[in-house]
């Protein structure tokens, strides 16, 4: 069997239910694959998942596109490439509670927003503000990632960014009602988030491993759409205790709307990627004329 490592972006979620069901129901080992999969529970999210690639620890990491032009564009580049995007529809949102006054992006003026300190993520949430008609003047903080949602509900800073089939479910069952604010809404086209990532080295290498890899995960998310009850309760066994109590059948419902058809799970388009970068350069945070294809990899999900 062929032994793999994934490092996942955060504890476990409805976003990583296709890789515990294939894993659970045998899918991987199906492959000849032996697969382990690591939370940044682990380390206290002391190393990224990308960085994870780049030591060597693991052959694949969850992440965002944005961890992908981040690695091929620093002083010492490194080959990260996405080989499967795991939605085809942004999941994710700029989230602050209802009540507060903050009824749009221009009303975070002044406020404190808790960062996850990703390259691009402060510069992409002030120009939200700024294009919503504010200054774009918010204090980022950087609390413990892990515990950044834990802000919000103390009422510790006024905004962060977050999975709306996770954390906007936590905070529903919890009648925390949220004011959400997508990218695309305010003139910013965000890409893939998160995707599965690799060294180009590792692709030459294990190529045929990671084409099962794929092909089992993929088996592994459309068993969850088709069964999110079963899936619930496989993911209850993995979350933390904080999360046992979640209505984890709903956030999976929502995860799995967004996966795309059968066929074509996984693939990534250029032209989305290119406007995203456009952007980027646009707005003087990018200056490395990256190309779109250079980032992504469909070949291996055929």
């Amino acid at each position: 069997m062929t032994s793999l490592k994934i490092a996942l972006d955060w504890t476990p979620n409805a976003n990583h239910i296709g890789f515990f069901i294939a894993q659970e129901l045998g899918y991987y080992a199906n492959e000849d694959l032996l697969v382990e999969i690591i939370d940044p529970s682990q380390d206290n999210y002391e190393l990224t998942p990308a960085k994870k690639v780049e030591l060597g620890q693991v052959d694949m990491a969850l992440c965002p596109l944005e961890s992908v032009m981040s690695y091929q564009t620093k002083s010492n580049a490194f080959d990260l490439i996405a080989i499967a995007a795991l939605f085809q529809e942004d999941l994710s949102a700029i989230a602050c509670k209802s009540g507060t006054g903050i009824r749009s992006p221009k009303d975070l003026d002044h406020t404190t927003y808790a960062s996850y300190k990703a390259r691009y993520e402060d510069a992409i949430v002030k120009q939200m503000i700024k294009n919503d008609g504010g200054k774009g003047m918010i204090e980022c903080v950087y609390p413990d990632k892990l515990g950044i949602w834990e802000t919000i509900e103390k009422d510790q800073v006024q905004a962060t960014w977050i999975f709306t089939n996770w954390e906007g479910v936590q905070a529903a069952q919890q009648n925390t009602e949220l004011v959400l604010f997508q990218l695309k809404d305010y003139g910013i086209p965000y890409s893939y988030s998160p995707v599965i990532s690799c060294s180009e080295h590792t692709i030459s290498t294990k190529e045929v491993a990671l084409r099962s890899f794929l092909k089992a995960t993929k088996k592994g998310f459309f068993y969850a759409q088709e069964y999110p009850e079963k899936a619930a309760e496989f993911l209850k066994a993995l979350v933390p205790e904080k999360d046992k109590n979640m209505d984890l059948q709903k956030s999976i419902i929502m995860t799995c709307a967004v996966l795309g058809d059968h066929e074509h799970w996984g693939q990534m388009n250029s032209d989305g990627i290119h406007k995203f970068l456009t952007w980027l350069q646009d707005q003087k945070l990018e200056n490395h004329h990256l190309k779109a294809n250079s980032l992504f990899t469909n070949t291996l999900l055929s």
